[in-house]
């Protein structure tokens, strides 16, 4: 760790990303089989045509997954895992309650100098811990950082009777970036914004205790364990949620759309992306979708989206990029960054 007086600002740089994807794929052809569905009906209401799982029986896990991605990511930027002085990890599918996950990741990595502490954003996970971790290194306290975002939802997931709402919509997966500090101070975040609605949190949950259930909902046992969502509120609270973040967060930094070079944003629902890509006049090519390969992979879906353009040579040291997420909580979230 290395601290530095307040006076002295100092930027900080994106250096490395990494992800990684189970190996095993559910198709909706494979979907179809299981629960009243059609491979029609997901595409046309969701965009998504596959998603990755995790296999149990082989050990694959939300650790697995993040300690992948995060060794990915340190390869990336030429790190070696012992200088690494800090990783947040945005999940809300921690291996158990304690230890953290974030403390198994930093070993399995061989990342053994860093603290390590779980965030839990939700879908909006990895924004706010990216927010966070940017001011942990631009304010001194440490060099370099590792976000990593990673969930298993399938885990939570019963395809035989939870309805094609939900079932269809999740996949598996972590990405991972490193930030460094740097003497350049115009590297960094531009503007970020970061809401919760709590009075929303029932639109998506995970009870496992008659008392988790919302006021009027009879507790089922049978429900444990599995995400409970209201589809069309979680739509309609995206879908006008989603642009009025994007401009909150350029008023905030004095730009315009067309000053953004790229839009990261959550993988959520293609026709939630395709609205704001209309509403602010983008080209296809500006804001990137990857939902059609992996759906909804909660806090791994934007490190994994910057990481695929980052490597496609799509997202370079220089550009504007605004990442965008939002999800169960009610919670909403960006991040504005000169990289």
């Amino acid at each position: 760790m290395n601290a530095r007086p307040p006076s002295a600002r100092r930027g900080v740089r994106l250096v490395g990303t990494g992800r990684c994807l189970p190996e095993k794929t559910l198709s909706n052809a494979q979907l179809e089989r299981m629960m009243d569905t059609s491979d029609e009906w997901i595409v046309q209401r969701t965009g998504i045509r596959m998603r990755h799982v995790v296999d149990r029986d082989r050990g694959e896990s939300t650790l697995g997954l993040a300690s992948e991605a995060l060794r990915r990511a340190l390869a990336d930027a030429s790190i070696d895992p012992l200088d690494l002085d800090l990783l947040v990890l945005a999940t809300m599918t921690s291996e158990m309650m304690c230890p953290p996950t974030a403390c198994r990741v930093v070993h399995a990595a061989g990342a053994t100098r860093a603290a390590a502490f779980d965030l839990n954003g939700a879908c909006s996970g990895f924004v706010f811990s990216l927010n966070v971790a940017h001011e942990l290194v631009r304010g001194g306290a440490y060099r370099t950082v590792a976000v990593v975002g990673a969930d298993t939802l399938s885990v939570h997931m019963d395809y035989c009777t939870a309805g094609r709402g939900t079932a269809i919509l999740f996949g598996d997966g972590a990405g991972a970036v490193i930030l460094r500090a740097t003497d350049d101070a115009t590297k960094g975040l531009l503007a970020h914004s970061m809401h919760t609605d709590g009075t929303g949190w029932m639109e998506i949950y995970i009870p496992y205790h008659p008392t988790d259930f919302p006021e009027g909902t009879p507790p089922d046992p049978s429900r444990f364990g599995h995400v409970q969502m209201n589809g069309s509120s979680v739509f309609k609270f995206a879908v006008s949620t989603f642009p009025q973040l994007i401009q909150e967060t350029l008023d905030k930094a004095g730009l315009t759309a067309d000053d953004v070079d790229m839009f990261v944003c959550h993988q959520s629902n293609r026709r939630i992306l395709d609205a704001a890509r209309a509403r602010f006049g983008l080209p296809e090519d500006k804001l990137y979708v990857n939902i059609d390969r992996v759906g909804n992979t909660v806090a791994a879906s934007v490190p994994m989206c910057l990481d695929e353009l980052r490597r496609a040579g799509r997202v370079r040291e220089g550009m504007k990029v605004m990442f965008v997420a939002f999800g169960g909580g009610l919670t909403w979230g960006s991040s504005l960054w000169q990289l």
